[in-house]
């Protein structure tokens, strides 16, 4: 048997796994949320966002689902408000800084605060082979300006609790810093990202702001940066990366008041943004997302997941 071959018989035997975990209710010692619970998801409309909001309803969470477009937003909350599912729609464009701050002034007149946000806003236009940085500029954006900008803003709006609020960032193994295939060349840039002591949003912000200007320069391709879907993967570096700078920024944050904040990759899921080519459903990609949201008495923060298991960043 090769190396693909054991890979996918791997991947299979853990699908089977987490398909029997989910099987497994919350017992009341576990729960902490109610149906007071607030839970936001970014982007979702559709794919990952709209079944991580599914599985948090159908647990009895209040749900706020968010999209871009009023529009397909609002469809998919009547989706789920027809099955019985507390869900409410905003509208929310990520890359806008007015529009975080019109949401955010929303959710504190109607809600008071939030418990639980999702950061699944995220683009990608490349497949398969292709590695055009035509849209780069929008997809560093969104995904990791978008996500780092939705952080900032709604902390401030995470209501205290004994069990914590929760942040989860949907990221991507593609974004890896000590990945084998697909990683930054720059040994040396890759030392201070991966150093917390020298880690910084500044760092982050010069590390993919001197990728864009190379885009507009031409001299991307000998740039050192990921090999494959570059802008994408080196966006979820970022996330990654601020994933983890974040959790030490808020780990000094009292009993009573503190946030933990983690990221996970889905895996390759079927979905639009891969243009339907990947081997895992929606429902399998968002389980770890709605996991990780829901850990009991397992205070983790500033770690990377996939498939319920810790990865390495």
């Amino acid at each position: 048997m090769g190396n693909k071959e054991r890979a996918k018989e791997r991947r299979e035997k853990r699908r089977q796994e987490i398909s029997f975990l989910r099987t497994i209710p919350y017992s009341d010692h576990q729960r902490w949320w109610s149906s007071d619970t607030i839970a936001v998801v970014t982007g979702a409309n559709r794919g990952i966002g709209f079944e991580i909001a599914h599985q948090f309803a159908l647990h009895g969470l209040t749900v706020i689902l968010t999209s871009r477009e009023t529009k397909v937003g609002e469809e998919a909350a009547k989706v789920l408000q027809q099955g019985g599912l507390n869900v409410v729609f905003h509208q929310l464009d990520v890359v806008d800084p007015f529009s975080i701050e019109l949401f955010a002034d929303w959710v504190k007149q109607t809600f008071g605060g939030i418990d639980i946000l999702v950061n699944n806003a995220g683009v990608n236009f490349n497949a398969g082979s292709d590695n055009s940085v035509e849209f780069a500029e929008k997809v560093i954006c969104t995904n990791y300006f978008g996500t780092k900008n939705m952080i900032k803003t709604m902390t401030p709006l995470m209501r205290p609790s004994a069990s914590g609020a929760r942040i989860v960032n949907v990221s991507s193994r593609l974004g890896r810093l000590n990945g084998r295939r697909n990683r930054i060349g720059n040994l040396s840039l890759r030392q201070q990202l991966e150093d917390d002591d020298s880690l910084s949003e500044e760092l982050i912000d010069q590390t993919v702001t001197s990728f864009l200007e190379q885009v507009k320069d031409g001299s991307w391709t000998s740039g050192g940066w990921p090999q494959v879907f570059t802008d994408y993967s080196l966006s979820k570096l970022a996330v990654n990366t601020f994933t983890r700078l974040m959790s030490r920024v808020l780990s000094d944050r009292p009993e009573g008041q503190k946030i933990y904040i983690n990221c996970y990759c889905p895996g390759w899921v079927k979905t639009a943004m891969t243009g339907w080519a990947g081997h895992t459903s929606p429902e399998e990609g968002a389980d770890t997302a709605v996991w990780l949201a829901f850990l009991p008495d397992q205070f983790v923060s500033g770690k990377f997941f996939a498939e319920r298991r810790e990865i390495n960043y």
